[in-house]
């Protein structure tokens, strides 16, 4: 008679195993791949290709002339570059993507790092081997020691180091890895500190002439180049007036400039004083709270007084920009646009305006040609002119630059040349219609970049500690060592190393591994090795150079 409990038993069957989630898959993927080195080595490899356009191309929060005059360069070609964003690169959704997702990757890979790293530093150093000798590095030796006296020594030369019963285990190193997640979490507030200065910040150029009648009041408006970011306003832009009091430069006899300054009075929007003579250089920029007032250069501004064929005169200090050579030869133009005006009707001729368009040269010299300033300082100066009677076009409603005379107006025969003439400071130059110019003299200018960037001091800071971890990372090498003591009978302790044997020793075996590549382990290790023998004399190292596949066995 068979009971219950000698039945056999059929196995329950297994329950079907779940497939998982083809979306949660992807996303766990997309993640990981996302969050590896080598993509964050790819990404930021594609963000500094990204950024190449925006240096070869203008861009039209920087120069939106330049801009314009690409549209008229290149009518097929610049439509085309606009509608990708080359021209506001910085800002495109594409140079974003590729932003946002290097941050994420770099704090994706950073994250897990950062929390091995700790669980490292909080871990005990590893129990030694059981064949130390298998090691890149090993020497046995007999000495009067024990373990806490190899301990002693160890933290002395600063390793950590744990002693479980007769075997000393100890580590050093961690400063590469500490070196490498201050690198990349400085790089990654490098991005923070551009993004919140690209976010937030904001920057305008102006020319500045000196004078009372020159005010300029930091006002958009105010600025031949502006850019703001996307979350300021032109309201939030911080009150205050400069005015140019005066320039001091000095110059080598070679012509290479010595010490610039320019002295400055500052006042609020309503006229009160908030700085007198504030002085201020090219690397000593004028500090007002919220903006930055750098000095980018300076020049000289003719003072031209022109009187029209009705005995009017207007009289005007025209900036004129340097061409770039060291001797400060400036080019530019004067336009008179408000000149012949009918005395007996009011009205005044478009088709006879005035310009005068030419060089100033601080130091003319004696004898022509008179293409070229001897000198940047003002020693002989003088303008050299070519007078233009015509439609100037300024009336038409095209934008163009201040600096430069219309030439399309010149090609269409609607302003015509009617002389040339060089002027030293007082001379005068009479035209064929009688009218009058006169060169009084100059006054000096100025060019601002006055700026404010909340995300400088973020990353001034985050780039000193990415050094600091750079350096950390190349310097830093991991190594681990073991000391196996075993006490040796009396009269049969010896030193294999090359010692005598000596009464009451104890056998040290010792073992070293580089957990990088460390060229200077070996003599390091035989320092510790001479160290603990007390003598002073690295001991020997015979299983120096043992193949590296070795090494994996030991661990």
């Amino acid at each position: 008679m068979t009971t219950v409990a000698d039945r056999p038993t059929t196995p329950a069957p297994e329950a079907p195993r779940r497939r998982p989630n083809p979306v949660l898959t992807l996303l766990r993927n997309s993640w990981r791949q996302l969050t590896s080195m080598r993509t964050a080595l790819i990404l930021l490899f594609l963000l500094a290709v990204a950024a190449i356009p925006g240096s070869v191309l203008p861009q039209r929060g920087v120069n939106p002339e330049k801009v314009n005059e690409y549209f008229v360069d290149h009518p097929d070609l610049a439509p085309r570059l606009d509608r990708i964003g080359a021209f506001e690169v910085f800002g495109s959704v594409w140079f974003s993507a590729i932003y946002l997702l290097l941050f994420t990757s770099l704090i994706g890979c950073i994250v897990p790092r950062l929390r091995d790293h700790v669980r490292a530093l909080r871990a005990q150093p590893p129990a030694a081997p059981r064949r130390l000798d298998r090691l890149p590095q090993h020497a046995t030796l007999a000495v009067a020691t024990d373990a806490e006296a190899i301990a002693a020594e160890l933290r002395r030369r600063r390793w950590r180091v744990v002693v479980r019963g007769t075997e000393v285990s100890a580590e050093k190193g961690y400063l590469k890895e500490t070196g490498n997640l201050l690198f990349h979490v400085s790089l990654v507030a490098v991005l923070l500190g551009v993004a919140l200065g690209s976010w937030y910040g904001w920057h305008g150029n102006r020319l500045l002439v000196a004078g009372a009648e020159n005010e300029f009041c930091n006002t958009r408006q105010q600025y031949a180049e502006a850019k703001l970011g996307p979350r300021v306003d032109s309201a939030d832009l911080p009150p205050f007036c400069l005015t140019l009091d005066h320039f001091d430069a000095r110059f080598l006899e070679s012509g290479q400039p010595d010490y610039y300054r320019a002295t400055v009075d500052v006042t609020d929007k309503d006229g009160k004083p908030i700085r007198a003579a504030a002085s201020f250089s090219v690397n000593d920029p004028l500090r007002l709270g919220d903006a930055n007032v750098y000095l980018l250069g300076h020049g000289y501004a003719p003072i031209l007084r022109y009187t029209d064929r009705y005995g009017n005169s207007q009289t005007s200090a025209i900036p004129f920009l340097t061409t770039g050579d060291a001797t400060l030869t400036s080019e530019g133009v004067a336009p008179f646009p408000d000149v012949n005006v009918d005395p007996k009707t009011g009205q005044r001729d478009p088709n006879l305006q005035v310009a005068f368009e030419g060089l100033y040269l601080p130091t003319a010299p004696q004898q022509g040609p008179f293409n070229r300033s001897e000198f940047p300082t003002e020693r002989n100066p003088a303008v050299v002119l070519v007078a233009y009677r015509g439609n100037l076009g300024m009336d038409a409603g095209i934008p163009g630059s201040v600096y430069k005379l219309d030439q399309r107006q010149v090609t269409n025969g609607k302003l015509k040349q009617v002389g040339n003439k060089k002027l030293a400071v007082g001379e005068k130059w009479t035209l064929d219609d009688g009218s009058v110019l006169e060169f009084l003299g100059t006054k000096p200018y100025v060019t601002l970049s006055v700026r404010y960037d909340p995300g400088s001091t973020l990353l001034l800071a985050s780039s000193a500690v990415l050094l600091i971890g750079l350096m950390g990372a190349l310097f830093g090498r991991r190594r681990r060592v073991w000391f196996r003591v075993t006490p040796a009978p009396a009269g049969d302790a010896g030193d294999p190393a090359g010692g005598s044997p000596t009464s009451g020793s104890s056998l040290v075996e010792a073992g070293g591994l580089p957990r990088t590549d460390y060229p200077g382990f070996a003599d390091e290790f035989a320092q510790l090795v001479a160290a603990v023998r007390g003598d002073g004399e690295p001991a020997g190292r015979p299983d120096a150079g043992r193949p590296a596949g070795t090494r994996e066995g030991a661990e």
